[in-house]
């Protein structure tokens, strides 16, 4: 069995006490264990701080984005082991880990070509000087500097490769050190992947670390220059916002939370052509790919009334051909949900939305033998469609994220009331909009882009370069308001902002001048 460590100090710590055993979910078979016990916090906290920052701010951003250049080569020139750890610790098809292994890379690639681009700056300035007065001889300049702490970021289960390079990508490129933490029933690939990364010599000396197991005292210790990135469930983000020692110090806090994501059919579209087609496409690989165990997912699928029996017909002829079981067998398209616990979650779930006016067409809670998994062994659960009679009635699909292979069709009449369904949601991630009615998409997306951190619209004319709204750009903001979390990650330069200080320089005009003469502007 394989024995996680954490990296801290740039060595490798064995944990002490009882440790937490990681398991293939698709056997339930041990296969790992790890656990954090005796770890140093205090030490791991100013060895980042005092080595890392240091390091990573004396270098420019060109500079900094050639390291996050190497660590992307390294990752990738073990892609199919880490493809292979996936499949065994996460349940994932190979297309799954796919997506999650090349997103890593791809993310350290795009924010390498950012960090290109910045050139030999080591900081930025924000917008162009301000004449102040009526004499140009004083002038003010907003700049924006590397925060002189540590970042320390909490991953969710589900993308333990991609979470943990999106989240570090933007840290070191800004020039701060990184705790990375990812969920432990799924931190084989995680543990992996710093492996590599250490191997490699990438990484400028203090600048990452890793936490195999809990965080212990950690948060406890963070500070006014520290951030902290967190990517779960919306109560843990609520209690970490609550940390008194981080509202005290007004610690940067990000959280990406829960989110009841939509897709918007548009009345204009008619069975059978091709933006009905895209859409039905993105329904469906939003209900299994990574066995809907995506924060971008689609959880509501709203359709004009008169459609709704075509679109749930056409649904289940795509979902019926899907073959659940151990991804190492042949012909799997979907593989279990993670844990044991995320099983109990969705078929919890499930019956909390049948409970509330909901009817199930295809799948359901109960269990399901998957293929190639020992008998009565496995996490799994087969892709489940429902639909609701009245939207506006049916609270529990408007409240309730259910974080698996689940979507719901909800009826509609009218773009008013589209836009107040999805707004039920109470903010998210991403909502979709398949229409070629401008008019239709114009009233629908105003309407909703206040709750939402993105909005899509999608077409034929798009069919072909189509990436479908569950996968996060670098280029574009990740995060949403209200139950989302009311975080923003990524977005290309955006994304910096998390990690740099903006502050007023003021003063005799050349000096200001000079000052800032090395900082390039966006």
């Amino acid at each position: 069995m394989t024995t996680l460590k954490s990296y801290v100090c740039d060595r490798w710590v064995a944990g002490e006490g009882r440790p937490a055993t990681l398991v293939n979910p698709s056997t339930e078979e041990a296969i790992a264990e790890a656990s954090s016990e005796g770890v140093d916090f205090a030490a791991a906290l100013a060895h980042a701080r005092d080595v890392g920052g240091p390091a990573l701010r004396a270098r420019t951003f060109a500079q900094r984005g050639e390291m996050l250049r190497a660590m992307a080569q390294a990752l990738h020139a073990k892609r199919d082991e880490l493809l292979d750890l996936a499949m065994l610790n996460g349940g994932n098809t190979r297309s799954d880990a796919k997506f999650d292994i090349d997103g890593a890379t791809a993310t350290l690639t795009a924010y390498a070509d950012l960090g290109q681009s910045l050139g030999d700056a080591r900081w930025l300035t924000d917008g162009e000087p301000v004449a102040l007065g009526r004499s140009s001889r004083v002038s003010g300049q907003h700049i924006l500097t590397p925060r002189a702490g540590v970042a320390v970021h909490i991953n969710a289960f589900n993308f333990p490769a991609w979470g943990t390079a999106e989240k570090a990508a933007v840290a070191l490129l800004a020039g701060m050190p990184v705790i990375s933490k990812p969920a432990t029933a799924t931190a084989l690939v995680a543990w992996r992947l710093t492996e590599l990364l250490v191997d490699s010599g990438a990484m400028v000396p203090g600048s990452f670390s890793l936490i195999a197991g809990s965080t212990g005292d950690l948060l406890d210790r963070l500070g006014a220059q520290d951030v902290l990135a967190f990517t779960g469930g919306g109560s843990t983000g609520t209690m970490l916002r609550s940390k008194v020692n981080l509202l005290a110090a007004s610690t940067h806090v990000n959280v990406e939370a829960d989110s009841l994501n939509g897709a918007v059919l548009g009345p204009d579209v008619e069975r059978g052509d091709d933006t009905w087609t895209l859409f039905l496409t993105d329904v469906a690989r939003d209900l299994t790919q990574k066995t809907g165990q995506k924060g971008t997912a689609i959880r509501r699928v709203l359709v004009p009334r008169d459609q709704l029996d075509a679109v749930r017909e056409d649904l289940m002829d795509r979902l019926s051909v899907t073959k659940v079981g151990n991804p190492q067998s042949e012909g799997v398209t979907m593989g279990p949900v993670a844990t044991a616990s995320q099983l109990r979650d969705v078929r919890a779930g499930i019956e909390k939305l049948v409970a509330d006016c909901a009817t199930v067409h295809t799948g359901g809670a109960g269990a399901l033998q998957g293929i190639g998994a020992p008998e009565g062994r496995g996490y799994f659960v087969a892709p489940t469609l429902l639909s609701v009679e009245h939207g506006a009635a049916a609270d529990a699909v408007h409240t309730h994220e259910v974080f698996g292979p689940v979507a719901t069709l909800v009826p509609y009449d009218g773009a008013a009331e589209a836009v107040a369904l999805v707004r039920r949601g109470g903010g998210g991630l991403v909502t979709s909009v398949y229409t070629e009615d401008r008019a239709f998409a114009a009233e629908v997306i105003v309407g909703i882009a206040p709750f939402h951190g993105r909005v899509t619209v999608a077409n034929a004319k798009v069919a072909g370069a189509w990436f479908g709204p569950g996968t996060v750009l670098p280029q574009l903001l990740h995060g949403g308001p209200g139950r989302a979390g009311g975080g923003e990650e990524l977005g290309g330069l955006r994304g910096l902002g998390l990690y740099l200080q903006r502050t007023a320089l003021q003063g005799y005009g050349p000096f200001v001048d000079h000052i800032v003469a090395s900082a390039k502007r966006p």
